[in-house]
């Protein structure tokens, strides 16, 4: 695993997102009626929305389909959900092509072997500190919280940080 200076993560532009076990604790839980429910965290979000507000484009890059997601993604302000990707590599150019951002100024925040193709060919990577195995050794940065409990906010954090020492807020004078 390669560290990520404040230097890399300053060049970030984007930030792409799994959902089950990034945005989750990757726990799937059912009611009574057979209905999926999902917890995500408020810092998460918090740090997702401060992410934005500093110009960074967010997107969800998911296998799975579910209105819980495209719900979480609206309340939030992520424009770009990609739900029932199977192969989430082949989805970049596109990803490219509808944000403008090159895989070189991405960022892949995955947490398992699906994530796996797509960390490496991204620009920057990252993972939750409880990713599997394939997912700690694709990410060039691994958090200290775990999946759905801070770690999405802890990387974003490490983002805006080094984007505000380098004055890399664009349209803002360097400010958030």
């Amino acid at each position: 695993m390669e560290f990520l200076t404040k230097k890399k993560l300053a060049g970030i532009e984007g930030v792409l997102l799994d959902v089950d076990g990034v945005l989750t604790d990757g726990r799937l839980v059912y009611d009574d009626r057979g209905n999926e429910l999902r917890a995500f965290d408020v810092k998460d979000g918090y740090g997702i929305v401060r992410g934005l507000q500093a110009g960074l484009v967010f997107g969800i890059v998911t296998g799975k389909v579910s209105p819980i997601v495209e719900r979480r993604a609206a309340e939030l302000g992520i424009l770009h959900v990609w739900q029932g990707v199977g192969d989430k590599l082949a989805l970049l150019p596109e990803i490219e092509r509808i944000t403008g951002i090159s895989a070189d100024r991405l960022l892949f925040i995955g947490d398992d072997a699906p994530d796996v193709r797509i960390m490496r060919a991204v620009g920057y990577s990252a993972c939750p500190a409880d990713a599997s195995p394939e997912g700690r050794r694709a990410a060039r940065l691994v958090a200290k919280h775990r999946g759905g409990r801070g770690a999405v906010r802890e990387i974003v954090d490490r983002v805006l940080a080094a984007r505000a020492s380098r004055g890399s807020f664009p349209g803002t004078g360097g400010r958030p």
